[in-house]
């Protein structure tokens, strides 16, 4: 129910899909528009400029606000809502983006100009995405749908957007240019924040959560939703995985795919259809993961869908074989990834306790990023000093080492079931001083 300000009044008693279907499609609508933009930008700064560190260097600022701006954004969520949140960040990210191709239009968007424009859209975007997030548990308990089900489908609509998005851009970039792709993406933002004004209402406290008073302000807010991942030892394990690993996926997509297709004599086009079979058919495998994730080792599965949908690629692209090749190993890497990103989903709201999620989720979501704005300046590094066959192998064994080595600790024994979210009160979370006993002895808080 809806009391006409925005907010649930109560738990649906009737099984409800408005919820879900208001999640997926503001998800779909701005995660497309996120897409197109990293083919968007990368491109026209690759051709009009011919420099690939200053190609790293836009999207360094474009995805260090995103994390900025979602690590400090929990504690907004969680006190305003993250309905506001949501349609103020991607009401934002839509103006900028139709400011840019009229500065481009205009003969005035410089480099500095477009870096200026992309970091507006990290800073909105970021607490715009962590916000969609924090609807999940509640509009899938309202479809009376296990947890798995929902983050099955979030993560089939994200791969559905990474199916569009690209495929969208290299279409629009080799017909119209780079500029006027970013129209698009401005229409896509516009679109996520009418669906959530028009279909999504903020949760309802959970009624079987413990009710215990906010103490303290913004400051001690974020610190509260810090202190409870510290003492959580497989939330830790997993952010530092996706801390390695982000980082080598933004240096492959922001710096050594696009250099890639210029070396080999492909275009734009061939950069949307590589990334477009990757996620088409990690949408099946998100599906699937949808409805088997329950019933599936969690543990194993994560970790063999990871190495497959992370490692493979940058061999098949140095070893230099066919493009039809190259898309092969795509099509496998996707059906591994695809599983990936349900479980991480449901083992975060599994652990999360309701009235927490907006901090946790965002601080576990910026420190995931946290090396990100580094993988654009990072692959041009090494590009520079060992060439592109190199930086691919180079890359590749990093990613591999960044899976096994995280993957071999002992926290990661309890994906194998649920464990029950544990609330931490305000006070404790400013008087505890020893934070870190939990972890110590291996327990997960």
């Amino acid at each position: 129910m809806d009391d006409g300000d925005g907010r649930e009044t109560g738990v649906a008693r009737t099984r409800s899909l408005r919820g879900l279907i208001g999640v997926l499609g503001a998800d779909f609508a701005a995660l497309s528009a996120n897409r197109l933009l990293s083919i968007a930008v990368p491109w026209l700064v690759l051709t009009t400029t011919g420099s690939p560190a200053k190609t790293g260097l836009v999207a360094f600022c474009q995805i260090t606000p995103f994390v900025i701006a979602q690590a400090l954004a929990g504690p907004l969520i969680d006190r305003i809502g993250p309905r506001r949140v949501a349609i103020t960040g991607d009401l934002v990210s839509m103006a900028a983006m139709i400011v840019a191709p009229l500065l481009f239009a205009a003969g005035g968007l410089n480099l500095w100009a477009l870096m200026a424009l992309m970091a507006v859209v990290g800073a909105a975007d970021g607490p715009a995405i962590a916000a969609k997030s924090v609807f999940v548990p509640s509009v899938t308990r309202a479809a009376r749908a296990p947890i798995e089900r929902g983050t099955g489908l979030i993560a089939a609509v994200e791969r559905t957007a990474t199916v569009a998005g690209p495929a969208l851009a290299g279409v629009l970039v080799a017909t119209f240019g780079g500029a006027q792709s970013l129209w698009l993406s401005a229409a896509l933002f516009g679109l996520a924040a009418v669906v959530t004004t028009a279909t999504l209402a903020d949760p309802a406290p959970d009624p079987a959560a413990p009710t215990t008073a906010e103490a303290g302000g913004y400051v001690a807010q974020l610190r509260q939703g810090a202190a409870f991942l510290r003492q959580d030892g497989l939330l830790r394990a997993i952010v530092g995985m996706l801390v390695a690993t982000n980082l080598l996926d933004q240096a492959f997509m922001a710096v050594l795919l696009p250099v890639w297709a210029l070396e080999s004599g492909y275009g734009a086009e061939t950069v949307g259809l590589v990334v477009s079979v990757f996620a088409g058919t990690s949408i099946l495998a998100a599906l699937l993961a949808a409805t088997l994730a329950a019933r599936l080792p969690r543990h194993v599965v994560y970790m063999v869908g990871f190495v497959i949908g992370g490692v493979p690629r940058f061999l098949a692209m140095a070893l230099s074989i066919p493009l039809w090749g190259v898309l092969a190993v795509f099509a496998v890497g996707g059906l591994g990834s695809g599983f990936v990103n349900p479980i991480i989903g449901a083992v975060s709201y599994e652990r999360i306790p309701a009235r927490l999620l907006g901090r946790v989720r965002t601080l576990t979501s910026a420190l995931a990023w946290a090396g990100i704005p580094f993988g654009g300046p990072f692959a041009a590094a090494v590009l520079a000093v060992s060439g592109l066959n190199g930086a691919l192998l180079i890359v590749g064994g990093c990613y591999l080492v960044a899976i096994v080595v995280p993957g071999l600790r002992p926290e990661w024994s309890q994906m194998r079931r649920v464990a029950p979210a544990i609330d931490i009160s305000a006070e404790s979370a400013l008087t505890d001083a020893e934070p870190e006993k939990g972890a110590k002895n291996g327990r997960a808080a």
